[in-house]
């Protein structure tokens, strides 16, 4: 059974279309990551639209072939010029730009393409090995049990993506708000419709995803008129070497493991983990006072944790259909466009399909080194591509990739209303990703709550029947408690 399926995959995979689209992707990510102002989560927002007459398979490779790309691509302006391409790429900063300015460039974006392959490639075996473990477990949910799951994903979502945890909590709740808009398919009555009928399906997923994240950056650009200023970098030096490689080895293992552990956590994403995972490097270094000032080792270490989440971040996306960060989020809603629903279910009736994912997630490592290799010098160059040109091109993919989905004039006015909300979302610094992954978890959630109280009659006791129920909401209080005192340890509350 087990050949079976694995022949199934290969032949599903091994197309020439789905072989160059996993490519195109990761050279694609790499550009955009190298991109100041231009996110992963834009980039693949941007590619969602394109996927729509694709097959499944290919659809899905092209956005995982852009986020692989994306992580490290933002590595490359991180450390020639300070101005990282991703946020997760900020840590690289750090230790990046000081050997770019000791003329060691080269072999800055050396090592760091090796602890992103690297790390890259132990994050997808994690997610190889563990998807499948914890979808079996997960078909033992019922509706209180997933209820618990999302309660507990959204409360460590609220709490890690911002600065602010009063506004964190704000954001999320406002994307609940904004998910319940529509038909009630319980009872059939309209809500928050305001007598538009096209409201009454509720709010485009892709509409509300570009802009959101991709029109805030470019209103940005244009009211504040700003100029587009980039130090030229120096390209010289050599590269690095398997020694040097040999000699960080180990922060890049401590690293790739920091980052599957973080990435598998609904919500932590890449920062988190480069920032813990330098931190480790530094505080086990013989030389912790060279970290600052130019250590490879830090550059290392800041992309194997960033990096290491990568392949994570799918295993509860596709184990238990919950995004483990924003760029799954936007994953999750392809495999929706297509009419899949990720979960414990789609390892019984997907199998092969899942397989076929592993293969180009695997292959995607192979690409990453590759492309890392032979086009640093010309990737680099899009760093110097003026933003009054770039923004412009930006937004004609927004209103294309608005309008494409249903052919609607309303969907674009959406894409636009969001984007002046995420703009207004951006100057009171409000974050973003807490208001997306609500937005697409909580219709999940009203489900599940619904489908517990109608078969408890009504009690609230069925939310603790069992085992995994008293897990979870164990989980969800010591998040809670450790968010408010870390929070109040080291960050206001508001303000």
């Amino acid at each position: 059974m087990l050949l079976d399926n694995l022949l199934e995959a290969v032949s599903l995979f091994l197309t020439f279309q789905n072989v160059a689209i996993l490519f195109v992707g990761v050279l694609i990510g790499a550009v955009i990551g190298a991109i100041p102002g231009m996110t992963t989560p834009m980039g693949v927002a941007l590619a969602l639209p394109f996927t729509f007459t694709m097959q499944p398979v290919t659809g899905i490779l092209l956005l995982l072939g852009i986020y692989k790309g994306g992580l490290y691509g933002g590595s490359i302006t991180a450390i020639l010029i300070k101005a990282p391409g991703t946020p997760a790429a900020s840590c690289t900063v750090l230790d990046g730009y000081p050997m770019t300015r000791k003329g060691e460039a080269r072999k800055a974006l050396d090592i760091a393409l090796y602890a992103s392959c690297f790390a890259d490639f132990i994050s997808n075996l994690s997610l190889i090995l563990l998807a499948g473990v914890l979808a079996g477990f997960a078909l033992k949910f019922g509706p209180p049990e997933f209820f618990t799951l999302i309660v507990f994903s959204l409360t460590i979502i609220a709490g890690v993506s911002g600065e602010n945890l009063v506004k964190g909590v704000a954001s999320a709740a406002l994307g609940l708000l904004f998910a319940t808009i529509g038909l009630d398919m319980v009872y059939g009555t309209n809500r928050f419709i305001f007598d538009n009928w096209n409201l009454m399906g509720g709010l485009s997923f892709i509409p509300v995803l570009i802009g959101l994240f991709a029109l805030p950056e470019i209103i940005h650009y244009f009211t504040q008129r700003l100029r587009d200023s980039h130090e030229a970098a120096n390209m010289a030096g050599i590269g690095a070497g398997f020694a040097d490689f040999k000699r960080c080895f180990k922060s890049i293992f401590r690293g790739s493991l920091i980052g599957v552990a973080l990435g598998a956590i609904p919500g932590i994403g890449g920062a988190p983990a480069a920032f813990l995972s330098y931190s480790e490097a530094k505080r086990t270094s013989r030389n912790p006072a060279n970290f600052g000032k130019g250590e490879m080792e830090g550059v290392a270490a800041a992309e194997a944790g960033n990096n290491g989440v990568a392949g994570a971040t799918m295993i509860p996306l596709l184990a238990l259909g919950v995004p483990g960060d924003v760029i799954t989020a936007v994953i999750l809603g392809a495999f929706m466009i297509h009419g899949l629903r990720p979960g414990p279910v789609m390892f019984v009736d997907n199998l092969p399909m899942i397989y076929a994912l592993f293969i180009g997630i695997m292959l995607s490592s192979a690409y990453l080194f590759v492309i890392g290799k032979f086009s640093i010098k010309a990737i680099s160059r899009i760093s110097e591509v003026p933003n009054r040109i770039l923004y412009p091109v930006v937004l004609v993919f927004c209103l294309f990739g608005s309008f494409a989905i249903n052919n609607s004039m309303f969907d674009v006015l959406v894409m636009v209303l969001m984007g002046c909300v995420g703009y207004l979302m951006m100057v009171l610094r409000f974050p973003a990703p807490p208001f997306l992954i609500a937005f697409i978890l909580g219709p999940l959630l009203e489900d599940n709550f619904r489908q517990s109280m109608i078969l408890s009659e009504g009690s609230l006791g069925i939310l603790m029947r069992s085992g995994i129920c008293w897990f979870f909401w164990a989980l969800t209080l010591l998040s809670v408690v450790f968010l408010v005192k870390g929070r109040k340890k080291n960050i206001p509350l508001s303000g």
